[in-house]
């Protein structure tokens, strides 16, 4: 049966819409009131700007009058005139001029000269700025006049004319030379416009910017419900964006390797962690068969699922190209959608080599704790015997010493005895908690005193020593002669595996990885195999026919009770390198 699925008409939810009002309408209410303050502010400033104009207009034209006028009367019928013929413009109520007493010397409606204006204003200040102000003035019939007012001052002209005393007299000012500018008493110019014209235009203004915003709120309302009718598509895709960039991220990240293969068996997936384990870059098997690219052991995995149709979860040692052997935990399950249909395989594994090593590691300690108890059991009851052996044959060597044969004898079994004794104080020492002395110690003196002790045997053997010490290794706090202990073992089983002679070589360096000193002792012998190497710090361990096989073992407990590491590669044939991680202890 075929699934139908029927899409209903997305409602708006009254919260979208409550919403909506709640932030839009304080939005657009605060927009209307700016604009309007702003256009109110722009309409001041206009008049202002006006007002200022016309009065340095009737300025100009006052200069201009005086420079041509005969005497005094003549001088104010000028004034006066000019001051009618200005105030004829548009919008211009009236147009007076006032002393500081606010007097009114000259209007331009002649019956109000000698009248009063202006006295509620500081005036002194006033005729002091040439800065232009303003103010509102209330009518009798209800309406407001915009008045601009400032300091008149239409001199700073140089006259040279013999009409300059009479026009000072006029002014009722003392007498300038014809030579100095013309300096008039303090006078204050008014400026009356109507406000009609411009408050109607600007209450249009008002209206129009409201009918716009109530547009606006309308189309952002609008949008907003489109936005909501959009959001199950565009919710839907942004959960798949997000579900698949968390996805991607933590395939990517996982410190599990990750390998997903579709339903053509080609790689469709594969994390940073498969390409560390299975040293293979994403570029070389994405989009690629399975089969041709993964290793033999896991792609049959792969063939072993296909039939059982279920998990599959088994531990396996996978076979690279390199040669090596990675022990891997793997598990492989099918990879199917809800409605069942098949869409490849999921395949998870780790490396365990580093799981193995502490599992036979955590082996080794515990063989060790019980070689300890056996060790500390048994030691003292061996040690009296011995000792009572070696009295013995003491005895007997010097009783026969007239018989070669039997003091021979003698000697043998008191080497062989104080050999049992070694062992066993080996064995006590391996088996007792370390005891460790540090104090500050320089690398370089001890490695160098440690190789004068075995330069005699080394060119005995015909092998040559060489050394590559950093200077930059300062002090560290160790126990000299336990490190001098390990540093000494490690050379004899270099001298030892290097029979037809060969070449030793110690290196102290910093391991940039661990940031700690590191010591390397390298040789030419024999090599160790494989499979020896896996047992190669057990105790009783060992390839020599006179090795006691404690040696390696009292190096291992001694490099760990410092806090450090000690690391075994060989290849048999071709030498064997030792590496040592001692504990950056400053001094």
């Amino acid at each position: 049966m075929k699934r139908v699925n029927k899409k209903n008409w997305i409602v708006v939810p009254p919260w979208i819409v409550v919403g909506a009002v709640a932030i839009l309408v304080p939005i657009f209410v605060f927009w209307t009131i700016e604009t309007i303050h702003k256009q109110k502010e722009n309409t001041t400033l206009l008049l202002v700007e006006k007002g200022a104009a016309l009065i340095r207009s009737f300025e100009a034209g006052a200069r201009t009058g005086m420079m041509g006028m005969m005497g005094m009367q003549a001088g104010a019928f000028q004034l006066q005139k000019l001051l009618i013929e200005t105030a004829q413009q548009p919008d211009i109520v009236y147009l007076l001029i006032t002393d500081l007493k606010g007097t009114i010397l000259a209007h331009s409606d002649s019956a109000q000269i000698q009248g009063a204006h202006g006295r509620n204003l500081d005036l002194e200040r006033i005729s002091r700025s040439r800065t232009v102000e303003w103010r509102l003035v209330a009518n009798s019939d209800g309406t407001k006049t915009f008045e601009v007012y400032r300091q008149f001052s239409p001199s700073h002209i140089h006259f040279r004319s013999p009409h300059s005393r009479m026009m000072n007299k006029a002014w009722r000012r003392p007498l300038l030379s014809p030579a100095e500018p013309l300096s008039l008493p303090e006078r204050l110019i008014f400026v009356g416009l109507d406000m009609g014209p411009i408050e109607a235009a600007r209450k249009e203004a008002a209206r129009h910017t409201i009918v716009m915003a109530f547009i606006l709120l309308l189309i952002g309302f609008a949008g907003i419900v489109s936005l909501f009718l959009a959001q199950a598509y565009r919710s839907t895709r942004a959960s798949l964006t997000r579900i698949k960039a968390f996805s991607d991220t933590l395939v990517e990240n996982m410190p599990i390797g990750l390998v997903a293969i579709d339903a053509d068996r080609k790689v469709a997936s594969f994390n940073q962690t498969a390409e560390g384990v299975l040293d293979l870059s994403s570029n070389e098997v994405l989009g690629k068969n399975a089969h041709k690219v993964l290793p033999q052991q896991l792609w049959s995995l792969i063939d072993e699922l296909s039939t059982k149709e279920s998990i599959v979860a088994e531990e396996i040692d996978c076979a690279l190209g390199d040669r090596r052997v990675i022990p891997m935990d793997v598990s492989i399950s099918p990879l199917e959608e809800d409605e069942g249909n098949f869409l490849g395989y999921i395949m998870l594994f780790r490396d365990m080599t580093e799981v193995k090593n502490l599992k036979k590691e955590v082996e080794r300690n515990q063989r060790l704790a019980s070689l300890g108890r056996l060790a500390a059991g048994i030691a003292h009851e061996i040690r009296n015997p011995l000792s009572s052996i070696k009295g013995f044959a003491t005895y007997f060597g010097e009783r026969y010493k007239d018989t070669p044969e039997d003091q021979k004898t003698a000697q043998i079994m008191v080497q062989e005895v104080d050999r049992l004794n070694r062992v066993i104080g080996q064995l006590l020492e391996l088996a007792r908690p370390m005891t460790i002395l540090k104090k500050p110690t320089s690398l370089h003196t001890l490695i160098q005193h440690s190789l004068k002790m075995i330069e005699g045997q080394a060119k005995a053997k015909n092998i040559k020593i060489s050394t590559s010490l950093s200077p930059e290794i300062r002090d560290i706090s160790i126990d000299p002669d336990r490190i001098n202990q390990v540093l000494l073992n490690l050379y004899l089983n270099g001298l030892e595996a290097m029979e037809q002679g060969g070449s030793l070589l110690v290196e102290l360096s910093w391991d940039e990885n661990s940031q700690r000193p590191k010591i390397v002792v390298s040789d030419t012998g024999v090599g160790i195999t494989k499979e020896d190497l896996a047992h190669i710090f057990d105790p009783y361990f060992t390839t020599k026919q006179s090795g006691t096989g404690l040696g390696l073992a009292i190096v291992h407990n001694i490099i760990d009770s410092h806090g450090g590491e000690v690391k075994i590669e060989s290849d048999r044939g071709r030498g064997t390198t030792v590496t040592i991680l001692l504990p950056d202890n400053e001094v």
